[in-house]
């Protein structure tokens, strides 16, 4: 098959070889030309920071000979004369669509497809390796045409589809000549966090899912590539015959862009990165990849924010970013990273020069600039000797201009590319601009010339300084003007003709009003010089970035300190129980001294007379900062999946959970699946980026469910066709899994075990085995979704079968019917505290269900599984002593010490006692009360939120906010192309959120 592509690719891309000399020619008389041409007298940047004056360049054979002062010039050369011009090398754009048909689903399945109809590639169909750009190329002389007149000579071109994308082919932008275009065939190899359009199957639909697969896939091909499988994989095949290509990573994303390199270092590489533009707003981050990327600069248009009931619905960060997007190269190029441009995702080309001279207005270095299209490309590609500067022995792609390449007014008039010449703009139009005398007959006048040089304009003026109404047109150096006669009282009017051979002296023939022909003739008096107007030069007000660059983020990441909170009201959560008036001092990230009269001399003091003091909460069941899927549920079991991989550390709900006391969560997979992915337990250090959010050394947890939503009971007409469909369905998914996992579990120890002469063919690394084989080690611990009885009971009875624990039982609504049995098992209990009847399996739920289980002995936690409800969980606390008369200290551990005790950390948090981390609250009245407020929320020592600051936040938010829409009306004002208002829809996530 590929052969037959390859062949019709040839038909196709290379129909006339007649470069190649042993290849017979029909169509013509075959004249091979080996001349020189020189072009002298030019401005020559050989690469970006080597510059010659005056110079000369010689090329042949679309190469570049030589470049210098002296060039010996050869008989056989043509010689063009560039004085005043300048010559760069083209550009290069190494990701690009270019000539690639954008794909397309054949498929005639309308449902979701769980296994792959391929034969002979990998078992998913979003990797494809295999697939080939040049198989697929035809030349696209339209787009080809576009690319020439924006500056470019080489790109760089692959297909866009899927995770693993397939290999990409570098062109020569040759409209001429065929037979040379294909510079390199395979060049690079594309991955991105896309699924194929090609594809109805379901795996993955998360990012986390695409972030496992990519990892499997790696850990496939090394066991592949070691001669492991008793079958054939063309896909594995590929990738390993592809490894020591250019590796290029589509990320679309500053957190993306992380979550990328993390994975490629995982694995002992690191990826080319093709950014999103955003990547200034977390820099320290990017910079500390190490990677070199691919960036785009298709800024946003301003918004149309007249409407002011439009422009309220707007969100800050989308304002902000229109503002602080032009930014980025400088930024990226401040911090010595190293990056190439692309054309990517403009709406149309000619904004790519548009929107890099704002880039250069807003700071960007013009000579980084040229660095970025140019030398950088070429050598990611490792084409440093063939393309991207004019050095001897490359080829002579190169761009003839009129002045520096990224002045406003420069004019590009060629575009060389392997040596063949491109007319952008006739480089043989003589610039006119200037003041003249003019004389039509006996009649004398002043006449200055201004504007762009292929569009002049024109002002005549009379002897006496009186203005006369004139219009100039220039086309291929022939001048034509049509002046408005001087008499007030008959309108009349003056042709001039002529032909510009010297811009000294102009001259030719007039047609008066009455039809008399006579000569006229223009003699230069001064050159024309460019005035700017520097009261419309406007220097950008950019707003400083925060952390995280949206509404309440900080200017600068907040810091440890020592803080002495006095006489306070302290909920120690300890054998001590609630101390009054008591002082307690955070020091170095600990809780280091709690008692009376405590001083120290560095302390920052807090009067918290009158005030509470606790440890912060943990929620124990939360969706929220969560990026693209909450649930990997294009399997029956997706094991292999961590939330750890999509932690989103911009998510505003972590601002508005510190704001309720919430200072560590478990984020969990959601219920799609019998078997889920791995939990993220978390600190909600608001501002630093997702990897310093997760807690450190963490617990091993992962996330079950049973019941309607794992059995697709709710998930429509189309979905529910996957395995299993019933409760009994689901129990028959984990005794599988388990026994499958104990067979794998026992086949590596038996490899282990093995000498190394006796070690035979190593066992395929299975994440997902791997990770259920963790929780029949007691390695790591199950939170499960569950609600009815008898379900509960029948997966202790599974887990007891092989020999482990469930660990907790979240939501567990029908807990207070199997309490004896739970505690016999020695389960946990993360429950709701009064929801009920939400739907049909929770029928039986009663708001005194986590009373009966505490008192019962079983450790009970309350959770939000909400992204409104995590901001009140001390108001959930209150329920307990409503409905089940619980003790108010006892109410309180059920969000703080006891989800600790479930999460196995309350050796660090969960209580004040010294030692511990310094994760405490401080609120305003008892934590219990509906007039609560929290006003300091620390972790580890540091104030994530302060409500006085809070206060101040809200009124600089609503300021930016105003001076952002006076920013984007004065765009408007001034006639500048601009869309509608944008309304941010934020998706919350809950247990069965599905990505679509």
């Amino acid at each position: 098959m590929n052969r037959i592509l390859l062949l019709l690719f040839l038909g196709v891309f290379i129909p006339k070889i007649s470069a190649q000399e042993y290849f017979p020619n029909n169509e013509g008389v075959q004249n091979k030309n080996n001349n020189y041409v020189v072009f002298t007298n030019a401005k020559i940047y050989v690469t970006p920071t080597q510059i010659i004056e005056k110079g000369s360049l010689l090329i042949q054979n679309g190469k570049v000979i030589g470049a210098g002062n002296n060039i010996s010039i050869p008989k056989n050369c043509t010689t063009i004369n560039l004085e005043g011009k300048s010559i760069y090398p083209s550009f290069i754009d190494i990701y690009t669509n270019f000539g690639i048909e954008k794909p397309t689903n054949n498929s005639n399945s309308g449902g979701l497809l769980y296994d792959t109809k391929r034969e002979g590639f990998y078992w998913n169909e979003n990797i494809r390796p295999e697939v080939n750009a040049y198989e697929n190329f035809k030349y696209d002389q339209t787009k080809a045409t576009e690319l020439l007149k924006a500056g470019f000579g080489v790109v760089g071109t692959h297909i866009q589809d899927g995770i693993a994308r397939g290999t990409g082919t570098l062109i020569a932008l040759n409209n001429s000549d065929r037979s040379n275009r294909l510079l390199s065939n395979k060049i690079t190899n594309h991955f991105g966090f896309t699924r194929s359009v090609a594809t109805n199957q379901a795996y993955p639909s998360s990012l986390m899912g695409m972030i496992a697969l990519l990892r499997q896939m790696y850990l496939d091909k090394n066991w592949y590539k070691n001669g492991n499988s008793k079958t054939k994989d063309l896909s594995l095949e590929a990738l390993i015959n592809n490894e020591k290509l250019v590796q290029i990573f589509t990320t679309e994303d500053k957190l993306n862009s992380l979550r990328a390199s993390k994975l490629g270092k995982e694995f002992g590489f690191n990826y080319v990165l093709k950014g999103a533009g955003n990547e200034f707003e977390r820099i320290e981050e990017i910079k500390k990849t190490n990677s070199k990327f691919i960036i785009p600069i298709n800024f946003p248009e301003a918004y149309d924010v007249s409407n002011p009931y439009q422009a309220d619905q707007m969100d800050l960060s989308t304002l902000r970013f229109w503002n602080q997007a032009p930014t980025n190269l400088k930024v990226l190029s401040d911090n010595n990273i190293e990056f190439a441009l692309t054309t990517d995702k403009l709406k149309k080309l000619e904004d790519f020069r548009t929107n890099l001279l704002k880039a250069i207005k807003y700071g960007f270095d013009k000579t980084k600039a040229l660095e970025a299209l140019t030398t950088i490309p070429a050598s990611i590609l490792g084409k440093s000797a063939e393309i991207g500067s004019l050095k001897n022995g490359s080829f002579a792609n190169f761009v003839i201009t009129s002045g520096p390449i990224f002045d406003e007014k420069t004019i590009l008039y060629e575009n060389w590319v392997q040596g063949t010449k491109f007319v952008v703009n006739n480089i043989d139009t003589k610039d006119i601009r200037g003041n003249y005398d003019l004389i039509i007959e006996n009649d004398s006048y002043k006449w200055k010339i201004d504007g762009e040089i292929a569009a002049p304009k024109s002002e005549i003026t009379t002897a006496n300084n009186k203005k006369i109404s004139s219009k100039l047109v220039v086309a291929n150096n022939w001048i034509t003007a049509l002046i408005k006669s001087k008499d007030t009282i008959k309108t009349g009017f003056t042709r001039l003709t002529g032909f510009v051979e010297n811009t000294q002296t102009i001259s030719g023939k007039a047609i008066l009003p009455n039809g008399t022909e006579i000569k006229w003739s223009a003699t230069k008096t001064s050159p024309f010089v460019a005035v700017i107007d520097s009261s419309k030069v406007e220097k950008p007000n950019v707003i400083p970035v925060t952390f995280p660059n949206i509404a309440f983020g900080n200017t600068q990441k907040p810091t440890q300190q020592t803080i002495l909170f006095k006489n306070a009201t302290v909920w120690t959560n300890e054998k001590e129980g609630i101390l009054q008036e008591t002082d307690v001092l955070v020091k170095n990230g600990k809780i280091a001294t709690i008692g009376k009269n405590i001083s120290d001399t560095s302390a920052t003091i807090i009067d918290a007379k009158g005030k509470h003091l606790t440890s912060g909460i943990i929620d124990e069941h939360s969706h929220i900062a969560i990026s693209r899927g909450v649930n990997e549920g294009g399997h029956n079991s997706s094991a292999e999946v961590t939330i750890q991989d999509v932690v989103n550390s911009e998510d505003i709900n972590i601002y508005r959970d510190l704001a309720g006391g919430v200072t560590t969560s478990q984020l969990l997979h959601g219920s799609a699946n019998a078997i889920g992915g791995r939990s993220a337990i978390v600190k909600w250090k608001w501002g630093l980026a997702p990897e310093e959010l997760l807690y450190k050394n963490q617990p091993k947890f992962i996330k079950f469910a049973l019941g309607e939503n794992p059995k697709q009971s709710n998930w429509g007409n189309i979905n529910p066709t996957r395995f299993p469909q019933s409760r009994m369905g689901v129990e028959q998914v984990f005794t599988d899994y388990f026994q499958r996992a104990k067979e794998y579990d026992e086949a590596w120890k038996k490899y282990n075990s093995n000498s190394k002469k006796d070690k035979t063919k190593a066992p395929r690394v299975d994440l997902e085995l791997q990770t259920i084989a963790e929780i029949i080690n007691k390695e790591r611990f199950i939170t499960c979704h569950s609600y009815v009885q008898s379900e509960i009971l029948m997966l202790m009875n599974v887990a007891e079968k092989f020999n482990f624990k469930v660990n907790t039982y979240t939501h567990i609504l029908e807990g207070y019917k199997v309490a004896d049995k739970m505690k016999e098992h020695g389960v946990g209990a993360s429950t709701f505290s009064d929801w009920w009847a939400y739907k049909f399996e929770v029928n039986d739920a009663i708001p005194y269900n986590g009373p009966i289980m505490h008192k019962e002995g079983i450790v009970v936690a309350y959770n939000s599984d909400d992204a409104e409800m995590s901001r009140r969980l001390n108001q959930e606390a209150a329920k307990a002593v409503k409905y089940g008369n619980i003790p108010e200290e006892e109410a309180w551990k059920f969000v703080t010490l006891n989800p600790a005790k479930l999460l196995h950390i309350d050796d660090k948090v969960g209580s004040i006692k010294v030692g511990k981390d310094a994760d405490v609250v401080l609120w305003n009245n008892n934590p219990l009360s509906i007039y609560a407020k929290a006003e300091k929320t620390l972790i580890e020592g540091v104030v994530y939120y302060d409500a006085q600051k809070d206060e101040a936040q809200r009124v600089a938010v609503a300021n930016e906010k105003n001076e952002l829409i006076r920013q984007l009306l004065q765009e408007k004002n001034k006639g500048m192309i601009t869309q509608e208002p944008i309304k941010a829809a934020k998706k919350e996530y809950h247990c069965d959120t599905l990505e679509q």
